[in-house]
């Protein structure tokens, strides 16, 4: 198939060679062409140019199929690099909780949190997971998500953290946008063992571990690093046993504590620690000079109150930011990533094109699929979204009421 976009007010995130991250003062930077046209063949980037220079730069344009965005923008889509798209049921009576003032800790003491979605979740088949995840999956792309990291952790036994992974790779096989799986089956403790962190510690590593890699169904492993949940050395514990399996770190660190998460990520050089609400000086320092990419999630913050982390500080220090959703039903229940790009500007004070960096091209790095996905640059997957007319970049986080996504076009082809 071959596709010609033509009439783009602004190509965002044009790069002639993969930049495979951004720091710094970098992620300042976000290279663009103004009146211009992209062209796609076999599902992938083939050229770019400006209006002007259509006839001589891509002879033979009129044997394609034509789509004249007349004036919109586009840009490579979103990269959600952190989710929990695939759970039961919402935990919308949390939120009235939390309105009256209980704390996420007081709600998950009260067998709220993360312990109520896997009551539910170990209730439901495997096909209803799948229909319901379905539906939020297309609800993302249709916002302009077209790489999106799915994570277990609601199951909580052997069986049924199982039964998310399978949830997860049907997705993959069915969605066109691009789908990475984590194993989280250490996100809490379930109450059967409660006061016996130790044994489910053991179980996470003896029994679901090796199922997990038999199965072949997880890229990565994560661990919920944080007070309350696993400490350093139970997370160390886990992380050494997957290492046998060949599954790369993704850590929960640093959303209610100073952890030492972010710490221990950069020692067993995980792909990214995400939240990082509680950071500070020692953990910028400990990611200086680490392949690990902060993820920073600020709809977390937002929804529950809590300290935003410290993007600014972080930029400004030469790091490489990515930005994810979260999107669970907990702390997080919205996948819009338009929004989680507003809000990093109002909140963290990212600059707009900071922001749209670490949603696109760092937000691929975070799942190691920047070769492919993240930036305009010919032999890419043609993952892209079509925005509608624009005055200026600065509008996209600007105008966060409303989806200004007019289409989505994922491995070449509109969906």
């Amino acid at each position: 198939m071959k596709l010609l976009i033509i009439n783009i007010k602004e190509l965002l995130q044009v790069r002639s060679e993969n930049p495979g991250i951004v720091k710094g003062k970098d992620m300042a930077k976000l290279p663009k062409l103004t009146n211009a046209w992209l062209y796609i063949e076999s599902g992938k980037i083939a050229a770019y140019g400006q209006m002007c220079n259509l006839s001589s730069e891509l002879p033979g344009f009129y044997e394609t199929e034509i789509l004249d965005v007349k004036g919109g923008f586009v840009l490579p889509a979103w990269c959600d690099s952190h989710s929990h798209i695939v759970f039961a049921q919402w935990r919308e009576h949390e939120f009235v909780d939390k309105i009256k003032g209980l704390s996420y800790e007081e709600i998950a003491k009260n067998g709220g949190g993360i312990l109520h979605s896997s009551a539910k979740l170990r209730k439901m088949d495997e096909n209803e997971l799948y229909d319901r995840a379905l539906c939020r999956v297309n609800e993302v792309i249709a916002h302009g998500t077209g790489a999106l990291e799915i994570k277990s952790g609601y199951g909580l036994t052997t069986d049924d953290e199982l039964k998310m992974l399978r949830v997860i790779r049907r997705l993959k096989e069915t969605c066109p946008l691009t789908i990475k799986s984590t194993f989280l089956g250490a996100h809490a403790v379930p109450p059967e063992y409660k006061g016996k962190q130790s044994e489910y510690v053991n179980l996470v590593i003896d029994q679901m571990l090796p199922r997990v890699a038999d199965e072949q169904l997880a890229d990565y492993i994560d661990v919920f690093c944080d007070k309350g949940f696993f400490t350093v050395e139970e997370t160390a514990k886990i992380l050494d046993a997957a290492m046998k399996y060949g599954l790369k770190p993704k850590i929960h660190a640093n959303e209610l504590d100073f952890s030492g998460g972010v710490q221990l990520g950069v020692k067993y050089n995980a792909v990214s620690v995400d939240h990082l609400e509680m950071s500070g000086n020692e953990e910028i320092e400990a990611l200086k000079g680490s392949n690990t990419i902060p993820t920073l999630l600020p709809n977390v913050s937002f929804y529950l109150n809590i300290p935003f982390a410290p993007a600014r500080q972080m930029i400004d220090s030469g790091l490489s930011v990515a930005l994810a959703s979260d999107f669970n039903p907990g702390s997080s229940p919205s996948g819009n990533m338009q929004f989680v790009v507003s809000l990093a500007c109002l909140k963290y004070k990212m600059l707009p094109e900071e922001a749209i960096n670490a949603a696109t091209i760092n937000g691929a790095r975070a799942m190691e699929i920047d070769k492919n996905l993240g930036s305009i640059t010919p032999g890419k997957v043609a993952n892209i979204m079509i925005m509608k007319e624009m005055p200026s970049t600065g509008f996209i986080p600007y105008s966060f009421g409303e989806n200004k996504v007019s289409k989505m076009i994922l491995n070449g082809k509109a969906v």
